[in-house]
């Protein structure tokens, strides 16, 4: 899935250059990052993206590697389940059978011979029970910035090695309180967005707990047989859009989810950055020169200049061409408000 905007990365992360399209936490892109990490377990002639049209350039510019015909276009962005759908629907038909991984394409992961276990264990029980799966991330802390997962310990299932648990129900992104007792509870994951399924297993969920989308389902698999761009265009311009959290996995029966204690990180925001660069002995993460005089826990992001921090603590500081953000480190979710006033003040050429 490459088609987000990565907003909250603004005002690195734009409109032509979103998060999934930069070095945000090595030298590679965080979607070159993703492809490689799949290399083991997937080969190219089975690795498909989704995105809109002017990101579908970008992707067939930096992995050249992958087939033409795989780099799936979505007439327009509608959140993950008309894509999902859609991408699907093109797997189905060339094998009902197939597993499919939904992933996004601007996570982190730190241990990928883990993550590529983890995988193949999640796809033999996509296969084998049926179902569908999904990745738990053990919590860290009560996080308000994710979605849960409660699920059953008893009767889990062993599949390669793994254990499977029944998920009981997904919950929206809590106050800290809740939050806390999920933590305390020791029975709720953070919600990854990683899911797998068999593309006929997925079909029969959407026609089961998601009549409405698997009418569209079935219009999409009509489009594809007819190579139609123009019927695939009118689809989505009606079609809900909605995640597939929202569409189908929170209404599905017979949904599994393995733990994902592979260094998960979905880099979500600037603040994010404090666990993934290195940092100095006071906290600080940098990219770019800088001279430090009691500062502390503080991202600084410009390359190419030189930045001094004097007697500050828990500031971000983002430096590009043509903008500078400047926020606490605990307000750094509220970037994009920052692009919703860009954006009814008519300054477009900032998003």
């Amino acid at each position: 899935m490459a088609g987000g905007s990565g907003t909250r990365f603004w005002p690195l992360s734009r409109k032509r250059t979103p998060k999934q399209f930069l070095p945000i936490v090595s030298d590679k892109t965080m979607i070159e990052e993703t492809v490689e990490r799949l290399l083991p377990i997937i080969s190219y002639p089975n690795i498909y993206t989704i995105a809109n049209r002017r990101q579908t350039q970008t992707i067939q510019r930096m992995l050249p590697r992958l087939r033409k015909g795989n780099l799936l276009v979505e007439p327009v962005g509608k959140n993950t389940a008309p894509s999902l759908v859609l991408a699907t629907a093109r797997i189905y038909l060339q094998n009902p059978e197939a597993v499919v991984a939904a992933l996004p394409s601007d996570h982190l992961i730190l241990d990928n011979p883990l993550f590529a276990k983890k995988m193949l264990a999640a796809a033999e029980a996509a296969s084998r029970e049926k179902s569908l799966i999904t990745f738990g991330i053990p919590p860290a802390f009560p996080s308000t910035g994710y979605g849960y997962i409660h699920y059953s310990k008893p009767g889990q299932k062993r599949v390669a090695g793994e254990n499977f648990y029944e998920v009981l129900e997904f919950k929206e992104k809590p106050g800290f309180e809740q939050a806390t007792l999920f933590i305390e509870s020791r029975d709720y994951y953070w919600n990854s967005g990683m899911f797998l399924w068999r593309a006929d297993v997925f079909a029969g969920k959407l026609r089961r707990h998601a009549p409405d989308f698997y009418a569209y389902w079935l219009k999409m698999l009509e489009a594809l047989k007819a190579k139609s761009a123009a019927r695939m265009r009118s689809i989505f311009s009606e079609i809900p859009s909605i995640s597939i959290d929202y569409a189908l996995m929170e209404k599905a029966k017979g949904v599994l989810v393995c733990e994902g204690n592979f260094g998960w990180s979905d880099v979500g925001a600037w603040s994010s950055l404090a666990d993934i660069w290195k940092k100095d002995d006071f906290g600080n993460a940098i990219k770019g020169e800088t001279i430090v005089l009691d500062t502390s826990n503080s991202i600084c992001f410009n390359p190419g200049k030189l930045t001094a921090f004097i007697g500050v603590k828990d500031l971000i500081v983002i430096n590009t061409k043509d903008a500078l953000l400047v926020c606490h480190k605990g307000q750094d979710q509220r970037v994009k408000q920052v692009l919703d006033a860009l954006a009814k003040k008519g300054k477009t050429k900032y998003l």
